[in-house]
């Protein structure tokens, strides 16, 4: 009984202990390969063969410490490079983040020419981004970013094709400037702002005065010429009122009364022919005297009795 317990206890331990090391042997000698990934089998430091196709692959000194095995993915990668410094043309610093789309499409060359893959791409982007956006001002460069992507994705696949690494995309994620210079330069642009709103005014202080001028020289002439049709209106209605003469008559007395200012003349009229005339009836009138000539002068009794008397 006590052999039978113990053969059992013997047999559970066993079978446990061989699932896993049944599982360490598949995996040592195994060689597990996902879509979109390439095997470098490396013996004693050489290659030995490239594994393409996904799936299980046996090889049975994978165990062995001169075998080396490389997964190599293929898969669309990216990285951000950022705070890139670089110089344009006219020596402004700027600050850049890049990024940057790619894949590998030959492993041995990016595996087995490129000593750090990360490093050799800073350089290259950085190198590229110095060398194309160094010959372009800032404004250019902000303006069109879109272009300048088009033309360091250019410059930067020729290179990199070279190594195995095929580039997507590549763009400018963002741009910016040291402190003191986007001091200066907001300091210029307000500047700018500045001067081109006094020119502004100054242009439209001149165009009212221009305009005014003309509205004034358009009055005068609408004015004159306006007189001059007055004064052929005028003419045209004696015409009319010298075929009625009786209307016309009563006109000129009419203008006659209109000229008679009675705070400043005095006429005489209707007198009869047994009456007296108008210059006679103009005598007796005391004559005007004004009170500025009179100055200081107090008219006295004697001076108002002898004006009674005259009249």
């Amino acid at each position: 009984m006590n052999t039978y317990i113990l053969n059992y206890f013997l047999g559970i331990i066993a079978g446990v202990l061989l699932i896993p090391t049944i599982y360490l042997i598949f995996k040592s000698i195994v060689i597990q390969l996902e879509n979109e990934n390439n095997a470098l089998i490396c013996r004693f430091g050489k290659l030995k063969k490239i594994i393409k196709k996904p799936g299980f692959h046996f090889w049975l000194d994978k165990v062995m410490p001169w075998t080396q095995v490389i997964i190599v993915s293929l898969k669309k990668d990216f990285r951000c490079f950022e705070e890139i410094h670089i110089n344009d043309c006219r020596g402004t610093t700027l600050i850049i983040d890049i990024w940057f789309e790619f894949h590998i499409h030959d492993p041995i060359k990016a595996v087995f020419q490129v000593e750090n893959l990360e490093k050799f791409l800073e350089s290259i982007l950085s190198s590229s981004a110095t060398s194309v956006l160094g010959t372009y001002e800032f404004n250019y460069i902000l303006a069109n970013r879109h272009e300048l992507n088009e033309v360091l994705k250019t410059d930067i696949a020729k290179e990199l094709e070279r190594w195995g690494i095929h580039i997507e995309l590549i763009f400018i994620s963002r741009l910016s400037l040291l402190p003191e210079v986007s001091k200066q330069l907001f300091e210029t642009v307000a500047a700018k702002l500045e001067k081109t709103k006094a020119d502004i005014e100054e242009k439209g202080r001149l165009d009212a005065q221009l305009l005014e001028a003309e509205t004034s020289s358009k009055v005068a002439s609408l004015i004159a010429e306006a007189k001059g049709q007055y004064s052929l209106c005028i003419s045209r209605a004696y015409e009319n009122l010298s075929h009625n003469p009786e209307l016309f008559n009563s006109y000129k007395k009419l203008y006659e009364l209109s000229l008679v200012k009675p705070h400043r003349t005095v006429v005489f009229q209707g007198f009869g022919t047994d009456e007296l005339t108008s210059i006679e009836a103009a005598m007796t009138m005391l004559p005007a005297i004004d009170e500025p000539y009179l100055g200081n002068l107090t008219k006295t009794p004697e001076y108002v009795n002898q004006s009674h008397s005259h009249s």
